[in-house]
């Protein structure tokens, strides 16, 4: 192993790139922690994030009324403990007087009452992508939804949250949610302190931002790097035994590694870096104790933009989904222990006394068959009035292999069923405001379980979802997952939820699942307490380097 890795080094030091400072200058040792993020967090105001790089950095800076440990069980956070009523409709939220916020304010309940109505105020620009993850609340729809929507209530006192004083929090439900609690640990449901009402920018500058969590943030160099450091208001902060959280933003997966071995890196790869798949096998002989590859609860998939020709034709989706080699992809292009993906839901969310994908099987969602494949895209071509198809763009973001995998579905694709694709590769905040704004042709996606039921994964293409970034809108779905909120019985919403995502795949191929994630990283033997759980989710707040 060491003349392999000093052979590398050699070479890179001769060629001059040996991290070129990568940017930023940091010193590694006892208590520092190093990690990258690949890009600049896209937003690290609550209410507006929707990705893991954001997310990540979000974990050390803020605290929910709960918290998750490595297992994905849901712990006390902000809030010591809770009563849920009988009718499982009300749960009402009981504060830890000892809680601040970074500034030295007590963290009360009213903050988190002004965080999730600020989430779902109609009037905020730009909206909240997760605001639909509160459509659990009594009015919270109704409230968020001002256009077209007759039902709207302009008055938020209305929306079932409110703090009966500083450290008590009601929360009224439309329906009983066996898993609302595991919500609340969601960065949507962060408290904000109300000092953002005075200023719209204050999550973009680390003097600006107040937050309540392990750390605070020192520093915030755009698209360079992020310090955190801890924050001495913690409740717990007797807990907290790093001294300082490096981030940094090198958008490469050669650099990545080679600061990993040498040092400059505690942590390397999922789920905002990237280990080369080429070096997979390698390293699984020389850096076994450092290597890890764990299934998580998310899917790998391409998104059609459905408002396009010639993706708003089914017959061409279903011809482009049957005509790639899952298997093919995980064994020969990212080796991590992916396994194929045939539905949306990935086998490890929990179903009715069972996993879902035990219940439901997604074997029977699509199938890989070339032949039906290519007289599908001839009825297709047909039906849209087109003699050939057309150029198509397939759109990726930058780093973690998606090129890899986008050249494989490319050439299966000209290979079976003749059509030349174009990739194109774009930053990541880009890539999310092309997605969102449907400025696209096919584009990667991918997504991670935000609490252990099926719901996160089916309400996402909702037509009322702020995430739903494909342009479908099928009342059937909506009905669907509406009557699934409204269920208190787990065999019936099973079963509802197994008929949406039948009309969200099978009928009409609206997303094209590729593989479900396996969670491929690097830890440093000196690293202690780090903390990765069932949902790629990774939490260094208690975590120590030696």
């Amino acid at each position: 192993m060491r003349k392999t890795w000093l052979s590398i080094l050699a070479l890179l030091l001769v060629t001059g790139v040996l991290l070129a400072g990568c940017g930023t200058k940091n010193a590694s040792g006892p208590g520092i922690f190093n990690m990258n993020l690949s890009s600049d967090p896209p937003s690290l105001d609550p209410a507006l994030a929707q990705d893991s790089v954001s997310f990540v950095v979000l974990t050390g800076l803020y605290e929910g009324l709960t918290r998750k440990d490595a297992e994905g069980n849901t712990i006390p956070g902000v809030a010591e403990k809770w009563d849920i009523s009988g009718d499982k409709k009300t749960y009402t939220f009981h504060l830890r007087h000892d809680a601040k916020w970074s500034n030295g304010d007590p963290v009360t309940a009213h903050d988190f009452e002004y965080a999730w109505k600020r989430v779902l105020d109609p009037n905020l620009n730009p909206a909240s992508p997760y605001a639909y993850q509160l459509y659990y609340i009594k009015n919270a729809q109704n409230y968020n939804m001002a256009a077209d929507n007759p039902d709207h209530i302009s008055d938020p006192n209305q929306v079932g949250v409110k703090a009966l004083d500083d450290y008590t929090l009601q929360v009224e439900l439309e329906n009983p949610t066996p898993y609302f609690l595991s919500i609340t640990s969601f960065w949507t449901l962060f408290p904000v302190h109300q000092s953002a009402k005075s200023n719209p920018a204050w999550a973009s500058k680390a003097e600006t931002m107040i937050t309540n969590g392990a750390f605070k943030m020192a520093s915030w160099k755009h698209g360079n790097a992020i310090d955190l450091v801890p924050n001495e208001n913690y409740y717990a902060k007797g807990e907290v035994k790093l001294k300082k959280v490096h981030f940094y933003m090198v958008n490469n997966a050669s650099t990545e590694m080679m600061m990993f071995h040498t040092g400059q890196l505690s942590f390397a790869g999922f789920p905002t870096g990237e280990i080369p798949a080429e070096q997979i096998g390698k390293l699984k002989e020389i850096n076994k104790d450092e290597l890890h590859i764990q299934p998580t609860a998310g899917t790998y998939y391409y998104a059609f933009n459905l408002t396009k020709q010639p993706f708003d034709n089914l017959n061409i989706r279903k011809a482009l989904t049957m005509a790639i080699d899952r298997q093919l992809i995980v064994d020969k292009v990212t080796k991590g222990g992916q396994v194929p993906a045939y539905g949306f839901v990935p086998p490890s969310i929990q179903g009715d006394g069972q996993m879902f994908r035990e219940q439901y099987p997604d074997t029977g969602l699509l199938s890989e068959d070339i032949a039906q494949a290519k007289q599908l895209l001839a009825q297709g071509l047909k039906e849209e009035g087109l003699a050939s198809f057309p150029p198509v763009t397939l759109t990726i973001n930058d780093g973690a292999g998606h090129k890899q995998v986008a050249e494989a579905l490319a050439d299966m694709w000209r290979k079976n069923l003749g059509i030349e694709v174009q990739i194109q590769t774009q930053e990541w905040k880009v890539f999310l405001q092309n997605r969102t704004s449907l400025n696209y042709d096919i584009a990667r996606a991918g997504w991670s379980a935000d609490y252990n039921d099926p719901m996160t994964f089916i309400d996402m293409y909702t037509s009322t979802s702020g995430n739903n970034d494909l342009g479908f809108k099928n009342p059937q779905y909506d009905a669907l997952v509406k009557q699934a909120y409204a269920s208190s019985d787990q065999q019936q919403r099973m079963q509802l939820m197994d008929q949406a995502e039948q009309i969200l795949v099978k009928d009409n191929m609206a997303i094209l699942p590729v593989y479900y994630y396996s969670g491929v990283y690097m830890v440093q033997q000196n690293v202690q307490g780090l903390e990765m759980d069932y949902q790629g989710q990774i939490d260094f707040t208690r975590a120590s380097v030696q």
